[in-house]
């Protein structure tokens, strides 16, 4: 029987699949669009932000459905469809392509969720004008927001783009695209010292016009008061503790079909679903009622 782009049997009013009944998706007519001023709203109330990547029309259309509010079309593409070991190869041209096809999909799926693409290495470090020109394709694309990784010197590039018109989210901690000028993979922001800087660079970057940060595998204490301090800027963690505004998590991290081990801030959803949408539900669930992520286990 045929599927809409939701997974779910087009002529079924049960929506019943051959691992169970899956609640349906609420009519396009009731859910309303997110915006930055809903997430700002919800970031004032307290309410948590879910966020999960994607990559391709389908599984964006799903993720809409279970109610994931924000998809990020990630330079993770690299590793998880290319097969790549870092994000450093991804182009200008492969996020362009991979947020068309989402943003096709949320279209079919009359979706309503607010759509991030990043910009990848080598698209803005140049200058603010190669940063507009990178940013107005992904834009053109079909994205509501860039995101860009850094802090100190993309203060300047964040306002040039926000003063004309171009939504910016952040993104602090571990930044893969410079991965290997940290080291490796390794947790951003211990100590004193390390911490005063990723406050002042996560001030300015508000301060410029960033809406949403990202914290990466920053210890979760940090992540907590960097949250209480940025009212305007709404903190979505991978690995950062359940103290953010939000949370994140790679989409094929959490179904556990990556091409390696999960990181320790991961939990594999499908553990505990009988679908892919389930799982999405069951990751919005968690992430709104506070149990993931449990920084006994997920966090530093």
């Amino acid at each position: 029987m045929a599927l809409n782009p939701t997974g779910e049997q087009a002529s079924s009013a049960t929506n019943a699949t051959p691992y169970g009944t899956l609640p349906p998706a609420s009519p396009p007519s009731t859910r309303k669009p997110i915006s930055l001023p809903r997430i700002q709203e919800m970031h004032t109330r307290g309410e948590k932000i879910t966020m999960l990547t994607a990559y391709d029309a389908t599984f964006a259309a799903v993720a809409d459905a279970a109610g994931v509010e924000c998809i990020l079309v990630g330079d993770s593409l690299g590793m998880v469809c290319q097969g790549r070991h870092s994000t450093v190869g991804v182009t200008l041209d492969d996020m362009a392509y991979h947020t068309e096809s989402v943003a096709r999909g949320l279209r079919r799926a009359q979706g309503t969720a607010w759509l991030i693409g990043d910009l990848p290495f080598g698209s803005y470090q140049e200058s603010k004008e190669q940063a507009i020109r990178s940013a107005s394709v992904i834009m053109q694309a079909g994205a509501h927001m860039v995101k860009l990784e850094g802090g100190g010197w993309t203060t300047e590039v964040v306002q040039f783009l926000v003063e004309r018109g171009i939504p910016v989210c952040a993104h602090l901690g571990l930044t893969p695209q410079t991965v290997h000028a940290l080291g490796g993979y390794r947790v951003q922001g211990r100590g004193d010292a390390a911490a005063d800087v990723m406050k002042k660079q996560a001030h300015e970057l508000q301060d410029a016009g960033a809406s949403l940060l990202v914290l990466e595998m920053v210890p979760a204490p940090l992540s907590a008061e960097l949250t209480r301090e940025l009212p305007n800027c709404a903190t979505i963690g991978i690995g950062a503790g359940k103290g953010t505004a939000g949370q994140v998590l790679v989409l094929h991290d959490m179904l556990g079909v990556n091409l390696g081990k999960n990181p320790k801030f991961v939990r594999n959803f499908m553990l505990e679903a009988s679908s892919i949408r389930g799982a999405m539900e069951a990751y919005v669930a968690a992430v709104k009622n506070g149990s993931f992520p449990d920084d006994a286990v997920h966090a530093w």
